[in-house]
């Protein structure tokens, strides 16, 4: 296994799909997952990622054949990681009105910043241990992890990185992503992150709900949004010194642990199964708008899903604004003014969002939490009423968003954050009465 840069990637394509890969021929069994003595001597082990009796068409599980099984470890002691919180904490006062957060500046000892130790809270939800609700966070990081591997047991890590590319190796195989790029590491995967670029900044949404899926497409069709087969899953490596000591850091319960290892976690020679890491690049997404009259809802930009117990009201969905035509006639263009029962929480990851060309700045981030009003500022409004309704290109930008049906509670180190944007509210004061009766 090798994470430089300079390694040609190969992926498995889908999304969800039945994988099966082997580093070494005749590695994986045939005809039986655990038989008696599994090929070159390898240990058998099972990934949950569901519960078994979950249906057929959600459950999701792999069979990794390993040189050692993920049990060996040492003992687990606390490990200290206090930027990365876990939930919402209804203690914290949250004032029902619009936020923003500036990009946050790389720190001066980012260079000795991996990214355990880099991740910072902005917002969260719900709660991990009845598997509901979401975080959102940014991280900072400028050193690579070496001997030092992460498992999340409260929830799924959906990656979208801002600045800088991420090498990210799990016990399946390898992804590289870059900006404009997302990748999405299952609940209780190990993995580590390498940054060839050096110091990077990104977001992460961490999910504590039902796991990511693809959106039902209803009257669009069998085609369109996100493409299954656009989804890259790594193919099966592994790290050839295997009797090297690794520190294994564990996410359980909101808390960080810490365990020495003889041995790398990333061991399985073969794998088979639909839970795995997987890759996806937004440019390939099919972008799907009006080409009569009105603004569509945004849920037409969903890229993955995470459900709840409401149909149709959503743990999470993570939703872009990527590159687009606008072509519709006697319209309003940009998004129109809006209270909502979601929660939405927004990121830039490069370009400029039509709805606030001037002040949401890429690495930056807002949250308009329940039915807080929301909308184009006072430049974007007037430049998009008196626009001539030419067909345009919206091009080199990429926003996105991760939308919840549950309220957002932003930790208190993000409301007393010096990149807080306490004028914020203010891109709205110049909006005039602007009736005129006859």
């Amino acid at each position: 296994m090798s994470s430089s840069h300079t390694t040609e990637r190969r992926y498995q394509s889908g999304f969800g799909n039945e994988y099966a890969t082997e580093a070494v021929a005749g590695a994986l069994p045939q005809g039986r997952n655990s038989p008696q003595r599994a090929p070159f001597d390898l240990y058998p082990e099972l990934i949950s990622g569901t519960a078994f009796t979950a249906p057929r068409h959600e459950n999701r599980r792999s069979w990794v054949y390993r040189r050692q099984p993920s049990v060996v470890a040492g003992r687990y002691k606390p490990y200290a990681q206090a930027t990365w919180r876990t939930g919402g904490d209804r203690e914290v006062a949250v004032p029902p009105e619009p936020m923003r957060w500036h990009p946050a500046p790389l720190p001066a000892n980012v260079a000795d910043i991996d990214f355990i130790d880099g991740v910072h809270t902005l917002a969260a939800n719900g709660d991990a241990d009845s598997q509901h609700g979401i975080a959102a966070h940014m991280y900072l990081a400028g050193r690579s992890m070496e001997k030092r591997a992460f498992v999340n047991a409260d929830g799924e890590i959906l990656f979208v990185p801002q600045q800088g590319r991420l090498v990210i190796t799990s016990e399946m195989g390898v992804l590289e992503i870059k900006p404009g790029e997302i990748a999405l590491v299952p609940r209780g995967v190990v993995f580590k992150v390498a940054l060839p670029d050096g110091p990077s900044r990104g977001y992460l949404c961490e999910n504590y709900g039902a796991q990511f899926r693809l959106p039902e497409l209803g009257p669009i069709g069998s085609n369109g949004l996100a493409n299954a087969r656009d989804f890259q899953a790594p193919v099966a490596a592994y790290e050839h010194d295997g009797e090297v000591a690794y520190e294994l850091v564990k996410k359980f319960g909101g808390r960080f642990w810490s365990a020495p290892t003889s041995h790398s976690p990333f061991n399985v020679v073969a794998w088979h199964g639909n839970l795995a890491p997987v890759k996806y690049d937004t440019v390939n997404f099919m972008t799907i708008g009006s080409i009569s009259f009105d603004h569509p809802d945004p849920s037409i930009f969903t890229v993955l899903t995470s459900p709840s117990d409401t149909p149709g009201t959503a743990n999470c969905d993570f939703v872009i604004f990527p590159p687009r035509w606008l072509v519709m006639e006697n319209t309003f263009r940009p998004p129109w003014y809006h209270r909502n029962v979601m929660s939405e929480f927004m990121g830039l990851v490069y370009g400029e969002y039509d709805a606030k060309p001037g002040g949401f700045k890429p690495g930056g981030a807002s949250l308009h939490n329940a039915m807080v009003p929301h909308g184009p500022d006072e430049e974007a409004f007037d430049k998009a009423s008196h626009a001539d309704l030419k067909p345009q290109k919206l091009d080199n930008t990429l926003a996105f968003m991760f939308e919840s049906r549950y309220r957002f509670i932003p930790t208190e180190a993000a409301l007393n954050s010096p990149v807080l944007d306490n004028d914020y509210a203010d891109c709205w004061a110049g909006l005039k009465d602007q009736f005129k009766p006859a």
